[in-house]
C-alpha cells in the first residue's frame, strides 16, 4: 500500500493506510535514538524552499537513524535557484541523485507538481496554506498512541484555522475515524469552504464555536495553531486576529484530567508557558514522535516489506 507512493495530501490515505503507519511507527520508537541499517544505501533529498525546524530536522534524523543518507538544501541561498533555475529543473536534478524527495514550498501545489516531474516518490513537507500531510499523520498518531484509538475522541481545533495547512490536513485525516471536531475560532478564520465541504461530505462531525469555554469540559484533545502572520495579505486583518485565542491555566480549570494539548509548533503566545509543566502538555512529545513517525513513513515508502 505504501511502497514508492507519493505523499501529497492527507485525503489520499485510508484508515488502513494510517493504522499500518502507526503500527510501524510504534515499532520504530525503539530505534528513534539509535541507528539501524533498514535504509542503508538509500538517499533522501530535502528541497526546503521555505523555513522549517521540526519537519526538516525530524525527516533528516529519521533517515539517518534508518541508516540512509541525506542531501539537499533549506532556503534558496547558495543554490542554482538564486541564478534563476526553475523549480522543475531543481526537482529533476534531485530526482537523479536521490531515492525520495521531501519538498516544502510557499506555493500551494508545489509538491504535486514535483511528484508529476519526479520518477521517485515525493513527500509534501508543507505547501502554502494547503497541505501538510505528514504533520497530520503525526498528530493522529499521537492521539492513537495516547488514547489507544482515535475513534470516539472529541477534538477541539483552536486558532487560525483558515491559513494553517496543518489544520486542513488534520481534518482530512480525521475523516477516517469516528470523532467529533469542534472548530474554535472567529468566523473569518474558519477553514476554507472547500475543505469543510470535503470533510463534511465524508461524514466528519463538525461544529463551530467562537469561545473555547463553550466546549472545554467535553474535549479530549485541544489542537492549537498560531495566528499565521506570514499568510495574511492585509496587516490590519492580522492585527485583528492576533492574540484572539490563548490557552491559560484558567482555561483548563474545567477540562478533563485526561485532556491533552497538541500544537504543531512554533508557538507564539497562544499557549501559556506555565502549561508546559502540566500533565496536559503533549506538544513537545508530539515533536519528539515526529522522528519515529517519519522513520515509519520512509521505511514503508522505500522498502517493499
Amino acid at each position: 500500500m505504501w511502497y514508492r507512493r507519493d505523499v501529497i495530501a492527507a485525503r489520499e490515505f485510508t484508515r488502513a493506510d494510517l493504522e499500518e503507519l502507526f503500527e510501524v511507527a510504534k515499532y520504530m520508537e525503539r530505534y528513534a535514538r539509535s541507528r539501524v541499517d533498514f535504509l542503508r544505501g538509500k538517499v533522501m533529498a530535502l528541497a526546503f524552499f521555505e523555513p522549517s525546524t521540526r519537519t526538516r530536522l525530524s525527516f533528516e534524523t529519521a533517515m539517518r537513524r534508518l541508516g540512509g543518507d541525506v542531501i539537499g538544501f533549506w532556503g534558496a541561498e547558495g543554490t542554482s535557484v538564486e541564478k534563476g533555475e526553475t523549480f522543475a529543473d531543481t526537482i529533476r536534478t534531485l530526482d537523479a541523485y536521490a531515492d525520495v524527495i521531501v519538498v516544502r514550498h510557499a506555493h500551494e501545489g508545489a509538491a504535486k507538481l514535483a511528484a508529476e516531474i519526479a520518477e521517485n516518490p515525493v513527500i509534501n513537507g508543507g505547501d502554502g496554506s494547503s497541505n501538510h500531510p505528514t504533520q497530520a499523520m503525526l498528530d493522529a498518531y499521537v492521539m492513537w498512541r495516547e488514547f489507544g484509538a482515535v475513534d470516539g475522541l472529541n477534538i477541539g481545533l483552536v486558532g487560525d484555522l483558515r491559513h494553517a495547512r496543518t489544520v486542513n490536513s488534520l481534518l482530512e485525516a480525521l475523516t477516517n475515524f469516528n470523532v467529533k471536531v469542534r472548530l474554535i475560532c472567529p468566523e473569518f478564520l474558519r477553514p476554507r469552504a472547500e475543505v469543510l465541504d470535503y470533510v463534511q461530505s465524508r461524514g466528519l462531525k463538525v461544529s463551530f464555536h467562537t469561545s473555547i469555554d463553550e466546549v472545554i469540559g467535553d474535549l479530549d484533545v485541544i489542537y492549537v495553531v498560531r495566528i499565521q502572520r506570514e499568510r495574511f495579505l492585509d496587516p490590519l486583518e492580522y492585527e485583528r486576529a492576533k492574540g484572539s485565542y490563548r490557552i491559560t491555566l484558567e482555561t483548563l480549570k474545567r477540562a478533563k484530567r485526561s485532556l491533552i494539548i497538541l500544537h504543531p509548533l512554533p508557538r507564539v503566545d497562544e499557549i501559556d508557558h506555565r502549561i508546559d509543566a502540566t500533565p496536559h502538555a503533549r506538544y513537545f512529545k508530539q515533536a519528539e514522535l515526529g522522528v519515529p513517525l517519519r522513520m515509519s513513513l520512509l521505511y514503508l515508502i522505500l522498502t517493499s516489506g
